[in-house]
């Protein structure tokens, strides 16, 4: 009997420690530049993760248009070609959690929790964040980062994004 209790406690133990290397939240980022403009739209933005191999894992964040009537602003994602392609035609919109209204220019911080992100093995991995606006330009910035240990990344873009940094905190 004492040595089952062992083994169950050893087997808890390492389950606590192995949910714990998990357990971290990922901030995310972005500058949008304010750019000059007689008839300045805002971009529409995706934020996802990719493996090394630029295979889509999970959306994290979509900016669009919710105000349109009868839905009208998701019909301009595609425009967001890169995340359209790898997965975004695929999910039903709006997503909880993941859809938001587009962002004015500036600094914007997202901070996706880790119960999010709970399937997503330890690894190494890219933030990829596209942007995309209406009588502008295009944009896609990959931005390398390690999940499962404390650890930052940082990129920029030259158009329609600034600075983009991804931080992975305990």
């Amino acid at each position: 009997m004492r040595r089952l209790t062992l083994a169950f406690s050893t087997t808890l133990a390492a389950g606590l420690v192995a949910g714990a290397v998990h357990a971290a939240d990922l901030t995310v980022t972005v500058e949008i530049p304010r750019i000059s403009s007689a008839s300045y739209h805002r971009p529409y933005v995706a934020m996802w993760i990719e493996q090394a191999d630029q295979t889509a894992v999970q959306t994290l964040a979509v900016w669009y248009d919710t105000k349109l009537p009868n839905g009208e602003g998701k019909d301009w994602l595609k425009d967001l070609r890169t995340w359209w392609r790898k997965g975004g035609r695929a999910m039903t919109l709006p997503a909880d959690g993941v859809s938001g209204a587009t962002r004015a220019p500036g600094r914007q911080t997202v901070t996706i929790p880790a119960a999010r992100l709970r399937n997503l093995p330890a690894g190494q991995y890219n933030l990829v964040v596209e942007a995309a606006r209406e009588l502008g330009g295009r944009e896609a910035v990959r931005v390398p980062f390690r999940w499962g240990a404390a650890n930052t990344g940082r990129a920029a873009g030259t158009t329609e994004l600034g600075a983009v940094s991804v931080a992975v905190t305990r």
